[in-house]
């Protein structure tokens, strides 16, 4: 019997017992090797910049590790719905796919991830919905540990990333399971607030973390992930210089006190 058909397998209660420590240990090992990585490693090695200098408020690591838990349970507890459409027909995996086959669905996978945090982080953005994203732009430094700080709407939202896929395609169950490790590296590629480039600013996808972290500093616009194409084509991108006003003038402040 295959993983897939283990999967399918399965009760509810134990898909979604299996889906909540799956996920906790995604966030969890992840979460520490790029704590290491950005806060440790690199920096000793004197090799790139930290991006936001400003200190994190008191109490901050924690409010993003209570919302980092519930965000777990709505991932974990989901996994119950790309199961249902599998035990009920509506979707199905792929039999005996091929290594091409596997590395094919893994990129278009990557693709539509994109194009689907970007359409739902410009939803997060408008007035009805962003009292929902207020809780991830608390972080206005961001971290390691802000990736999955969301309020449970936003977490529900960008965990239904697998189901139209899953509609459309008989996908391998290798590659859906790939889509949630390559979602929270790409994640903490972005929250680490750290450029691991030689050049300052960053090119290609080492730029994500800047990226990301004008975002966070500045709230409107760089709404993509890793690429930047999605911005580029609506004219959200924020320019490079944009947080360095309120960066200096919060780091004057802190220095007067």
């Amino acid at each position: 019997m295959s993983w897939g058909e283990r999967f399918i397998a399965f009760d509810a209660p134990t898909v979604m017992a299996v889906g909540v420590a799956w996920f906790t240990l995604l966030y969890a090992l992840t979460g520490g090797i790029a704590a290491l990585l950005w806060q440790r490693l690199l920096p000793s090695l004197g090799y790139g910049r930290r991006l936001d200098p400003r200190p994190l408020p008191a109490g901050q690591l924690r409010r993003e590790l209570w919302a980092s838990a519930s965000s777990i349970l709505v991932f974990g507890l989901g996994l119950v719905v790309p199961w249902g459409l599998l035990r009920l027909g509506w979707a199905r995996l792929a039999v005996e796919p091929s290594p091409w086959q596997i590395a094919i669905e893994i990129v278009v996978l990557f693709l539509w991830n994109e194009l689907h945090f970007y359409l739902n982080h410009r939803l997060l953005h408008t007035r009805p919905l962003r009292r929902f994203h207020a809780m991830h732009h608390r972080s206005h430094v961001p971290t390691p540990w802000s990736t999955y700080a969301f309020h449970p709407v936003e977490a529900a939202m960008l965990g239904s990333v697998p189901l139209l896929p899953m509609l459309a395609h008989d996908f391998s169950f290798a590659a859906l399971m790939t889509l949630p490790v390559l979602s929270i590296v790409l994640n903490n590629l972005g929250h680490g607030n750290y450029e691991a480039s030689a050049d300052a600013p960053a090119r290609g996808w080492r730029a994500a973390s800047r990226r990301h972290h004008l975002h966070h500093a500045c709230y409107h616009g760089n709404y993509g992930f890793l690429l930047d194409v999605f911005d580029r084509l609506a004219g959200s991108t924020i320019p490079l210089n944009a947080a360095d006003a309120r960066i200096t003038a919060a780091k004057s402040k802190q220095e007067a006190r």
